[in-house]
């Protein structure tokens, strides 16, 4: 799958569905890893990419291929930050820290994680819905689920400034049709 940069002009158009918000079906695990590579390279300081689904939608997949594309390292080694809860990685364009909030007790435990000084980064945070009120506005939300067919999607919503249905199809991803109950998981 040849990726290309992804970016768009501010004239562009969303050619259909809500500006920022898109499907696309995940193939395989490449297809995934793909997906991550192809986010990297729209990611930067200040921002937040939030990651949601159920168990083994493959959230730890995706966050292990946006690392180690985001950190430009093949090899970086990228242990869950499941007991830990945060994990800090040197990029070459700011510090990530990848947030695994799973047993986060609530969201005043964020300071304690240094969650302010993180945002000068960039944050990867897995199970989001755990920051309640301290949801970065602009985050790029990434949803996966496993549909009943066993059809792996995507669900992208946000930073419709940085790409569109266009750019990720011409990045070789195939947009997935609404589900069985016309719902997007």
């Amino acid at each position: 799958m040849a990726l290309q940069s992804g970016l768009i002009r501010p004239d562009e158009r969303q050619p259909s569905g809500l500006a920022g918000e898109h499907m696309i079906i995940l193939e395989t695990e490449e297809t995934t890893r793909a997906l991550a590579a192809f986010l990297a390279r729209q990611a930067g300081a200040g921002d937040a990419i939030l990651l949601s689904g159920p168990l083994g939608a493959g959230k730890s997949v995706l966050a292990r291929a946006f690392l180690r594309a985001f950190c430009q390292d093949a090899a970086l080694e990228v242990p869950s930050p499941t007991y830990t809860l945060v994990q800090p990685y040197a990029a070459p364009s700011c510090t990530v820290h990848h947030f695994d909030l799973w047993r986060l007790g609530g969201p005043d435990e964020l300071d304690e994680l240094g969650w302010d000084d993180a945002r000068d980064g960039l944050v990867l945070v897995e199970w989001p819905e755990r920051l309640e009120d301290m949801t970065p506005p602009d985050a790029l939300h990434v949803t996966l689920d496993v549909r009943p067919d066993g059809t792996r999607v995507a669900h992208l919503q946000g930073w419709p400034e940085r790409f569109d249905a266009r750019s990720l199809t011409a990045a070789g991803f195939e947009p997935a049709p609404p589900g069985p109950d016309g719902a997007h998981g």
